[in-house]
């Protein structure tokens, strides 16, 4: 999931355009690639920064941001998608007018928009027209909590789910009659260019129309129930089937679930993480499971059948005589069912002994008469399976 952009670039909700070029500049240069080579983190961290500062650095994109969030930028920012260097970067033109501070020593062109490469190092060529048909939603991350029973077998969950849907005021279009032109300042080409000439060459600033936000379009007669964005926050209802054996931090991918795209553009998908939660009898290891039996040292001597709970209800399991602690007992096929196949793990019974806090008088002296008799010591059964110290020096010597 995206952080927030302000959070990307440390700074509060309220900063003004120079506190945001200031960070800007100053997280740039520190995760810029030229710094640090062969380092994905810091890659990423430039990506994050670029796409962020791209948005929050224009009014228009940044009204529509604090409204809807990622849901209500450009494309080029809210896919997160594009080139080797920052969000919606295509080609070096964008890689450099998203890193300009880097070249042109933080200097800004009228109304604050950065300088582009071919503005630092001349030259007159162009890319095509990124107008597009609505901008595309973005991805929901919601957490789904699960018992150890409901992994064991798998389940079905319904989820009420709050997220950007399309309007219905509007049909998603962002007008109210669904009609649209041409934007005349970049006539449908989403870019803006501005040429100009010095003693280097021609340098020529491609960037996103401010008219249009880069869509290339202009609604007629907005919507007053979504202000124009073809998107509201509603509630729906979702259905999502999990299989058995999943383990926490797996995720489910339903696609276009997401957040609807405004003015018709596709929806995102909604990501549904698992998050197991504890069990109070059983711990899971892998597909197996392990349950620890107390049992009484008469019974592990002479051997019981005791009923010991499962993920399938109680069962019984027989203990046989003379069971040392420790000992793990099988139960099989009464684990978690295989995410690849239809078997199941099995569980296990740890046995222990169960020693009492509180005793009887009788009940000491009981223990007290066992203690007398041969056989009970571990110190007398050793006796009995093995020679002395002195009698195998004995035996070495004579």
């Amino acid at each position: 999931m995206k952080r927030e952009y302000y959070e990307v670039l440390g700074v509060s909700r309220t900063a003004s355009k120079d506190e945001i070029k200031k960070a800007y500049r100053k997280l740039a240069l520190q995760f810029h690639p030229d710094k640090n080579p062969d380092n994905k983190d810091a890659e990423e961290h430039f990506k994050e920064v670029n796409e962020a500062y791209e948005v929050l650095s224009n009014d228009d994109k940044r009204r529509r941001y604090d409204q809807f969030g990622h849901a209500g930028v450009g494309s080029s920012a809210a896919s997160g998608g594009g080139g080797q260097y920052g969000g919606g970067a295509t080609d070096l033109n964008d890689i450099f007018s998203a890193f300009n501070d880097m070249f042109s020593g933080g200097k800004t062109r009228a109304g604050g928009a950065p300088f582009g490469f071919e503005e630092v190092f001349g030259g007159g060529g162009g890319r095509r027209g990124r107008a597009s048909s609505g901008i595309p939603g973005t991805d929901l991350k919601i957490r789904l909590k699960l018992t150890l029973e409901e992994i064991a077998k798998g389940v079905e969950k319904t989820l009420k789910i709050k997220k950007q849907v399309i309007c219905q005021e509007c049909k998603g279009s962002g007008s109210k009659s669904g009609a649209t032109e041409n934007c005349q300042t970049c006539h449908g080409t989403g870019e803006v260019r501005q040429a100009s000439k010095t003693m280097f060459g021609q340098f020529v600033n491609i960037a996103a129309c401010p008219t249009c936000g880069g869509e290339g379009r202009i609604i007629k007669d907005r919507c007053t129930s979504c202000y124009g964005e073809g998107i509201k926050l509603g509630e729906v209802t979702v259905k999502v089937t999990v299989p058995s054996g999943v383990e926490d931090g797996n995720y489910l991918t339903l696609r276009g679930q997401g957040n609807a795209g405004p003015r018709g553009g596709a929806a995102g998908d909604l990501i549904v993480v698992i998050e197991e939660t504890a069990h109070e009898l059983f711990s899971r290891h892998g597909d197996d499971v392990v349950y620890s039996l107390a049992v009484s040292f008469p019974d592990l001597v002479l051997g019981t059948k005791v009923e010991v709970p499962t993920l399938d209800g109680a069962v019984k399991l027989t203990v046989p005589p003379s069971t040392q602690p420790e000992t793990m007992l099988r139960i099989a096929g009464h684990g978690i069912g295989h995410l690849r196949g239809s078997s199941r793990g099995d569980q296990y019974v740890k046995v222990n002994v169960f020693v009492p806090k509180d005793l009887s008088h009788q009940d000491k002296e009981l223990l007290k008469e066992l203690k007398k008799s041969s056989g009970i010591s571990p110190t007398a059964h050793n006796d009995k399976n093995s020679k002395g110290f002195f009698e195998k020096a004995r035996d070495i010597f004579t």
